[in-house]
């Protein structure tokens, strides 16, 4: 236990430079854009005079020096103050806090909807390995994972609401018939994926001698699928589905932008399109310190299940 704790807080002292690096960096893009939030406010307004440019400037602190700017910042946020975003004049911790349970439930649903697809196709394609059944679904994962994301977003709505008009095509609120169609979207580029890896995970624990030395005792095939392949397979698939949750939170943003799901992904888009330095960093802090916590409880999770590292005993 003592040792488990130790490096639970190792790793949390691990996010300090994470979370420094990744803000700087996309501090230092966002000045490389060349515009910044003034010009965006103003930039469909027409001819407006150069000083009310510069005081606007002033009253939000973009006339400073890159490094002061970015202290200025950084000292809020050590205090607790995200700041205020510089489209809206609203608290931006109020703001993402008030958009982030969007974005979990889509990336819950996601993930349970990637569980139900992957897993059992996957057993499926290594129970039939070199079948047709096999061959057809390796070239549904390949296909899947061939397939912007973005481009099986449009052929959904093309078909689900355009055509049959089943759903709608953009999202009113966080309903059931709204979370449809973002959720399918991520979940087929997702179960490709995770399909192909629950084969390979399966086949290697077939090919294993205690598999082969249950079936020449005459145990059936499916009594050692379920009470020992798979058994021994799931401890890499959960790991794999939980390292997944920190990037699918982050590759939310064009899909929610698509279907206009209202969560932090979208507004981190609607953010990065004007320039609201506030409101992106704020997006950065918090993913990045989501994806660190999901790979802590990642690894603990898998300190917990695997008796081999609690013992230290190297696998093979």
């Amino acid at each position: 236990m003592g040792k488990l704790t130790a490096y639970i807080g190792k790793r949390l002292l691990q996010l300090i430079p994470v979370v420094l690096g990744i803000t700087f960096l996309s501090f230092a893009m966002m000045r490389i854009a060349g515009s910044d939030a003034v010009m965006e406010l103003y930039g469909d307004k027409g001819a407006v005079a150069q000083e009310i440019i510069d005081a606007k400037r002033g009253e939000l602190g973009l006339d400073q020096p890159f490094l002061i700017q970015y202290g200025s910042w950084l000292r809020g946020l050590l205090t607790g103050d995200m700041g205020t975003s510089y489209v809206s004049g609203k608290d931006v911790f109020h703001t993402f806090v008030s958009k982030l349970p969007a974005t979990l439930l889509l990336t819950a649903l996601s993930i349970i909807a990637t569980v139900v697809i992957s897993i059992p196709l996957g057993i499926w394609a290594a129970v039939k390995q070199n079948r047709f059944t096999d061959y057809f679904l390796r070239v549904f994962s390949f296909l899947g994972n061939s397939l912007p994301n973005f481009f099986v977003a449009l052929l959904l709505m093309q078909l689900f609401s355009i055509r049959w008009k089943l759903l709608p095509v953009i999202s009113k609120g966080t309903t059931v018939q709204s979370a449809i169609l973002p959720t399918l979207t991520l979940a087929i580029a997702m179960s490709a994926k995770y399909m192909r890896q629950v084969r390979a995970t399966v086949l290697e624990e077939l090919n294993k001698d205690y598999v082969l030395g249950a079936k020449a005792r005459g145990v059936r095939g499916s009594v050692t699928l379920w009470r020992s392949v798979l058994r021994s397979s799931m401890l890499t698939i959960i790991t794999l589905l939980a390292l997944s949750i920190g990037s699918l939170l982050g590759g939310t943003a064009i899909i929610e932008s698509i279907f206009m799901w209202d969560g932090v992904g979208k507004l981190a888009v609607d953010s990065i399109t004007m320039r609201d330095y506030p409101m992106i960093q704020a997006y950065v802090v918090w993913m990045a310190i989501i994806y660190v916590v999901v790979n802590l409880i990642t690894d603990i999770l898998y300190h917990v299940l695997d008796p081999r590292i609690r013992l230290g005993v190297q696998a093979g």
